[in-house]
């Protein structure tokens, strides 16, 4: 009883925030079901992980069942870059489950380890030492981390609102690695602890970021961008009207899902198009709109060719127009009408070329 208490006391805090965890992930309507089930998979996992040290360091100041002790420490060695892969499996998109085979190869090390002490051992005295690999789960750990940090970036927006989380949790990584250097073996103690905060506090801004988010695209959606427009415009020198060519008819004649394929594949040229200053909304059914913060019109046009010559490689076909001011004295609104009155513009030479070659066509047909 005294055991169970003690634990209590050592891990309350990481129980509340593991309970509100789940409470979100059974109120949340934003995330797929295959998603919340990995979340719940690593809740799990945190948990186990916080039971285990706690034995582990309770036997520690015992010096007791050194055997029971040694895998406990494989155990925590092992867990913590399965909870770090299982954290890449359950946020990042399309990830397959081959990301967790670094942290099994570790797994396997550590077993081995516990019958040679190439990662760590306990002497005589019951301190634990390190073996020739000691650094090697940190290691191991800090790569996992890196590529995981690394895939969000990548795959976000690239705006403060979704780079600041990333850091945070960045930052509780990195705490995560070097507190056991600075703090010793009791910052093993807190780790579940920092982990559940970091992984919760991140959640809640993935799911505020998710009301800002097109469901379809994983660009910016309207709401967000009149919360722009009408709030933080002053910065923005450029405007992007983009509108797909031909979408009613991909629509018409191979069905929303086709359509819905194009308008993700166009979508995903201008977000590649694009760098930390520019955002892309998606405004209605084919309609874009890019806002760029202190954006040169030079860097605009080069916005405006790349994204052509992305799109040109695709089999779709879009009309683009654009606005630039270099100070405040053109209207923001206004600049919006230009963009779009030379979207539009662009849009009526397509459609005009299109049907001039299909009179040739069938011109030549007849001939």
């Amino acid at each position: 009883m005294d055991v169970f208490l003690d634990y209590l006391i050592q891990n309350w805090a990481l129980i509340l925030v593991l309970l509100a965890f789940v409470v979100m992930l059974i109120i949340t309507v934003f995330l797929d079901k295959k998603t919340i089930i990995r979340m719940y998979v690593l809740i799990a996992v945190v948990f186990a992980l916080s039971i285990s040290v706690f034995f582990e360091f309770h036997l520690a100041d015992l010096n007791q069942m050194t055997n029971v002790r040694i895998v406990l420490v494989a155990i925590r060695y092992s867990t913590i870059p399965i909870i770090i892969s299982l954290i890449l499996f359950a946020l990042v998109k399309r990830t397959q489950w081959y990301v967790t085979i670094p942290a099994l190869l570790l797994t396997v090390i550590n077993v081995v380890s516990i019958f040679t002490g190439i990662v760590f051992s306990i002497d005589a005295e019951g301190n634990l030492r390190r073996g020739v690999l000691g650094y090697l789960p940190y290691v191991g750990v800090g790569a996992y981390c890196a590529f995981l940090i690394y895939i969000l970036i990548r795959q976000s927006n690239r705006q403060a609102s979704e780079i600041i989380p990333i850091i945070f949790l960045a930052f509780s990584f990195a705490t995560g690695l070097l507190f056991p250097f600075i703090i010793g073996k009791e910052y093993s103690k807190i780790f579940c602890t920092t982990v559940a905060i970091a992984l919760f506090v991140y959640y809640v801004f993935l799911i505020l970021q998710l009301t800002k988010k097109d469901a379809l695209t994983g660009v910016l959606n309207r709401q967000a961008f009149y919360s722009t427009a009408h709030n933080n415009n002053k910065d923005i020198t450029g405007v992007i009207s983009i509108d797909m060519n031909g979408l009613k008819k991909i629509n018409d004649t191979l069905g929303h899902l086709a359509g819905d394929e194009a308008i993700i594949a166009v979508s995903s040229c201008f977000t590649k198009a694009t760098k930390f200053k520019q955002s892309v909304y998606r405004i209605g059914g084919d309609e874009f709109i890019i806002l760029c913060k202190k954006t040169s019109e030079e860097e605009l046009l080069k916005i405006i060719s790349d994204i052509k010559k992305m799109v040109f490689s695709t089999r779709y076909s879009i009309s683009i127009g654009y606005s630039f001011r270099s100070d405040e004295t053109k209207d923001f609104d206004e600049m919006i009408k230009d963009s779009d009155l030379m979207m539009y513009e662009d849009k009526a030479a397509y459609y005009k070329q299109k049907e001039i070659k299909e009179e040739q066509e069938e011109k030549t047909v007849e001939d």
